[in-house]
């Protein structure tokens, strides 16, 4: 099993913000032991070129059958944003190919997909809408 670390409300808006974004951000969780899937954390960046990430952890991991360790986000769900809207990027790029949504992303892939989101030229969506690819 790949031992991967775990990300806070903290450590996301941290990585947005040193990717260039501008931020926010807030947290809380059910109490309800029973839902399959609890609210944790989001956070939203916004990059200069106005393209954005939403950033969403709600599936708590738990690190042993006891909760020693406690519960813990390994993986959350990033959704690229563009002027308010939910989009996918253009073609050629790795990731958000014919989808707006990347799921099950570890703090890696994340901190890729945010250099990644912050280098995209917006000038590529007009020309890609022109030539009919996007």
């Amino acid at each position: 099993m790949v031992d991967l670390t775990p990300m806070t409300e903290e450590s996301v808006r941290t990585m947005l913000e040193e990717a260039g974004a501008r931020t926010m951000s807030r947290s809380g969780h059910s109490e309800n032991y029973g839902a399959p899937r609890d609210f944790s954390f989001e956070v939203k960046g916004l990059f200069g070129n106005g393209l954005g990430l939403h950033v969403v952890a709600r599936q708590f991991n738990y690190r042993d059958p006891w909760e020693a360790e406690g519960r813990v986000n390994d993986l959350v769900d990033v959704s690229l944003t563009r002027d308010g809207a939910y989009t996918p990027l253009p073609k050629g790029y790795p990731f958000f190919q014919g989808t707006d949504q990347e799921e099950g992303v570890e703090e890696d892939r994340l901190r890729e997909i945010a250099l990644c989101v912050k280098g995209v030229n917006p000038k590529v969506y007009l020309l890609q809408e022109m030539t009919g690819d996007l």
